[in-house]
């Protein structure tokens, strides 16, 4: 397992959408390096406490990225192997890591191979890379056959990944990636419909690479646990505790989110001391500004997101309050150019810098065990500990104050960390606030 993704902060980019890439290839435009402009990104990135950075789809592809048609070059409305290579060198100049989107469950219809087949029909090489291909029905448009598109969807053909020539040109290109770009690490996109026999041998290949390699799969529902003690995976995002999040605000039901914490990370949790990926928005949902009822809940989700267990990872703009509203047909509108985030008016920026110095600063927040010692409907208490380390979370999104009861806990001497107060017993929390307090751990009975 990799050494460093438990104590990662995650900043999360749809390169496509953020570089203000035409939304369709055309595949005769010479290279137009927009890759380059995420540098001007880069240090205020940093400074505000991110060490890794998730690209989305980068390789050339007909649309948004997930339709690829190479896997050995980067797109040509991004820039091209070149500049990304010098995009990557800045990223690691500033001691950051780079992780890359892997799409290796379907491709377009463009891609190479699959275009050979339309072209020669069975007479082509290239007719048993691709799942469920039959020439007994005519298929989608003129193609005179069928095949399998991932969930339905045609334009994304799906790849017959037990072709031992399929998992050799995949593996080939993450070769590539490591080589050409000192990639550290791949986001597996749709891990869930991978066969967990690839998935196994995709991280003993990238395993062989660097023992570091991070894998981190999309997996929507079921037992985040299985594919990280069965299949080789670091991590898995965690879609359960993104929508406990923002609906536990909405519902002024704090309960939901401390059942699945419960149930995730408590000491017989599914996901007990595994490293999740943890996000209240990305490329795929509305925005946590736009989903929230009222934007004053902001501080206490991001106070959740930085301090629960997990790996916390941040979709860029979202400290910027950027809004953006999931559509029917299309999701560019989650995913718009830089130029078109207003970088100005929100505290978040800060606020979430010092999550993350203090997350940075604690082992606990990084690779602690997890206890609830209370929880109401719009309050919520929790404990992290590492060895000596103690860190106790308290949440109000009520809008009044609120104190938090915990004669019941046997903590001792609890030191706020903004302010270094002493609190006592029951200490008081203000409207749509949220208080972190170093703690000692109960004393040892003799």
């Amino acid at each position: 397992m990799s050494s460093w993704w438990n104590d990662a902060r995650i900043y999360h980019i749809f390169p496509m959408g953020f570089c203000g890439a035409p939304h369709t290839n055309d595949f005769s435009s010479p290279a137009e390096h927009r890759i380059l402009k995420i540098i001007d990104w880069l240090d205020p990135i940093r400074r505000m406490g991110f060490d890794t950075i998730l690209l989305g789809p980068v390789f050339e592809s007909t649309s948004h990225g997930y339709d690829t048609v190479d896997f050995y070059h980067i797109d040509r409305r991004l820039g091209n192997n070149e500049s990304f290579a010098g995009f990557a060198e800045e990223v690691h100049r500033r001691g950051m890591r780079l992780m890359l989107d892997g799409v290796f469950n379907h491709v377009g219809r463009d891609f190479w191979a699959f275009y050979d087949l339309r072209q020669k029909g069975a007479a082509s090489d290239y007719v048993s890379w691709f799942d469920g291909v039959s020439f007994s029905s005519p298929g989608f448009g003129d193609d005179g056959f069928s095949y399998t598109g991932w969930e339905g969807h045609q334009e994304l053909v799906q790849l017959a990944l037990s072709n031992t020539e399929v998992k050799d040109h995949l593996f080939g290109a993450i070769r590539a990636m490591r080589e050409r770009f000192g990639v550290d690490g791949l986001r597996l996109d749709v891990a869930y419909n991978l066969d967990e026999g690839f998935l196994r041998k995709l991280a003993g290949f990238c395993r062989s690479l660097d023992p570091d390699f991070t894998l981190l799969g999309e997996v929507i529902h079921g037992d985040y646990g299985r594919y990280l003690h069965s299949n080789g995976l670091d991590s898995v995002t965690n879609y359960e505790c993104y929508k406990g999040i923002y609906s536990s605000h909405n519902d002024g039901n704090f309960f939901e989110i401390a059942w699945s914490l419960n149930r995730l990370f408590g000491e017989e949790g599914l996901c007990h001391g595994l490293p999740l990926f943890n996000f209240v928005d990305n490329h795929d949902v509305s925005r946590i500004a736009s989903i929230l009822k009222d934007r004053a809940d902001l501080p206490t989700v991001y106070a959740l997101l930085c301090t629960i267990p997990g790996v916390p990872s941040l979709y860029y703009g979202s400290e910027w309050e950027s809004p953006g509203v999931k559509e029917s047909g299309s999701d560019w509108n989650l995913r718009p150019p830089a130029e078109q985030i207003e970088r100005s008016g929100s505290r978040l920026p800060e606020l979430i810098r010092g999550l993350l110095s203090l997350r940075n600063g604690h082992p606990a927040l990084c690779r602690g065990d997890y206890r609830q010692v209370h929880v109401a409907s719009r309050q919520l208490a929790f404990v992290r500990n590492y060895g000596d380390d103690w860190v106790l979370i308290l949440l109000n999104s009520a809008d009044r104050s609120v104190p938090i009861p915990l004669k019941e806990v046997p903590l001792r001497e609890l030191r706020d960390t903004l302010t270094g107060e002493i609190a006592g017993a029951q200490p008081e929390l203000g409207p749509k606030s949220f208080r972190i307090f170093s703690t000692q751990g109960p004393e040892e009975r003799v």
